[in-house]
């Protein structure tokens, strides 16, 4: 019991919300474990064959680990991992447009020694 209770008392990096011009909101973690870095270094590596995929995969393994939640177009927000990543899945070339831009930017000001795909 006593555990648990220290690993609540640890502080949490802050989140960053990101907004676009349709008033959709996109929550995003301020930390990664160190385990989670390196999964995503052998993602972004990818296979040689075909970097394309790399690059895609890359963009969800960081949407999947970093999304908090989505709140689209100003409605109640998405906060279920799974329900997070269904919606991912589904979304729009000019949503994944911004979802990407957004990993970039939250990428370069949290975490500047990853590469952003």
């Amino acid at each position: 019991m006593a555990k648990k209770g220290r690993r609540n008392e640890r502080p949490r990096a802050p989140n960053s919300a990101y907004r676009d011009e349709h008033d959709s909101v996109l929550v995003l973690r301020g930390a990664l474990t160190p385990a989670t870095r390196a999964q995503y270094a052998e993602v972004a590596k990818g296979n040689i064959l075909s970097q394309e995929d790399a690059w895609q995969r890359s963009v969800e393994f960081l949407f999947e680990r970093l999304a908090v939640s989505w709140a689209i177009g100003g409605v109640e927000p998405i906060t279920r991992q799974k329900e997070l990543l269904a919606r991912f899945r589904f979304a729009s070339v000019d949503e994944r447009r911004w979802i990407r831009e957004t990993l970039r930017a939250h990428l370069a000001e949290h975490f500047p020694d990853m590469e952003a795909p």
